[in-house]
């Protein structure tokens, strides 16, 4: 791992931030967002939504890393659905199937907005009550295991971290052995080296994407692996309760994480000190694992949908199709 093609000397770091979804990306800026997501006939789809202001408590250090957290999971949840949508709906989807009983019955008692409303926040509490069970209630039930061999509690608080930690790594790995997953991890590569291309000031092409690589300070996946490492820390001052406190003591302290993570993460996204570089290297390294190199045609997407968020003369609520250079066609539009 080259620290210095990640932390780029005389780089220009930029708040504009992305996720990888189904065969394209979303790309956040100051006030919009921007999908864009590859059709299987190869045009490009695009849909810009305005972001609303934030209020006060989302400016305010370490309480706005949980409203981010929990927008992330909604607004990625939602993306991810879009995308599908989109895909389904596409000329060529060759996998197209009729839909299932329970959607059609959500839309009949719903409407179609109200079902994927309902399908989009039931994927969000899925994905936490899944978190929550696998990755923070498991562990610390496993090492209960260890009490009988191990009587040290941070000894017992560092296996449980490390255990955590070894759990996600391995469900990396397990999932990156699907062909789709695979596809977005490649996106995710083509957000990053577009992102350092951008805040290396130069033209968003291909071509000069192609000389950054896939990993960057300031992702995702780092802010996961600073949770985990904060979580081990934090949980070992609290010595070693009953199941059933530990239990409760770690959900109610997900916010507390959450906030000092993001900061961590903004910190390492604006310097390059030897210090924020080894704070960053277990981050970088799990990106190693959820980043692929992209092709030409997945840079092509990111550069499209970074230069919907960075033209501030564009417009804020659209819907139709573009190309790498930003040239919208119109299906529907409002500025």
């Amino acid at each position: 791992m080259d620290l210095n093609k990640i932390f780029i000397k005389n780089a220009c770091p930029t708040k504009v931030g992305g996720q990888a979804v189904l065969e394209g990306i979303m790309m956040k800026g100051d006030d919009r967002t921007a999908v864009v997501i590859r059709k299987p006939k190869g045009d490009m789809h695009i849909k810009i939504e305005a972001l609303p202001p934030k209020t006060a408590l989302q400016k305010i250090p370490f309480l706005r890393g949980v409203f981010i957290f929990i927008d992330s999971l909604v607004v990625g949840t939602k993306t991810l659905l879009y995308s599908a949508e989109v895909l389904e709906n596409a000329e060529g989807y060759e996998d197209a199937s009729e839909p299932d009983k329970l959607t059609i019955w959500l839309t009949n008692k719903f409407g179609e907005k109200g079902a994927l409303n309902v399908m989009l926040y039931s994927s969000v509490f899925l994905a936490i009550l899944f978190t929550v069970g696998f990755f923070i209630i498991l562990p610390t039930w496993l090492v209960n295991l260890a009490e009988n061999f191990v009587q040290n509690e941070i000894g017992l608080n560092l296996i449980e971290g490390l255990l955590r930690i070894v759990m996600f790594v391995v469900y990396i790995l397990a999932i990156s052995k699907m062909k789709d997953i695979q596809t977005v991890f490649r996106f995710h590569g083509a957000e990053h080296s577009c992102i350092h291309c951008f805040e290396n000031g130069l033209e968003l092409t291909p071509e000069n994407c192609k000389d950054f690589g896939t990993l960057h300070p300031r992702c995702g996946t780092s802010f996961l692996m600073f949770v985990m490492i904060i979580s081990l820390l934090l949980f070992s001052l609290l010595g070693w309760p009953s199941l059933f406190l530990r239990i409760t003591s770690r959900l109610l302290l997900i916010p507390v994480i959450a906030g000092i993570s993001y900061e961590l993460l903004r910190w390492a996204g604006k310097g390059d000190s030897v210090f924020i570089k080894a704070l960053s290297i277990p981050g970088l390294a799990l990106q190693k694992l959820t980043t692929m190199k992209p092709d030409e045609k997945q840079l092509e997407v990111a550069i499209a949908a970074m230069k919907a968020v960075l033209n501030k003369e564009g417009p804020k609520e659209f819907v139709g199709t573009t190309d790498m250079y930003g040239n919208l066609t119109s299906e529907e539009a409002t500025v």
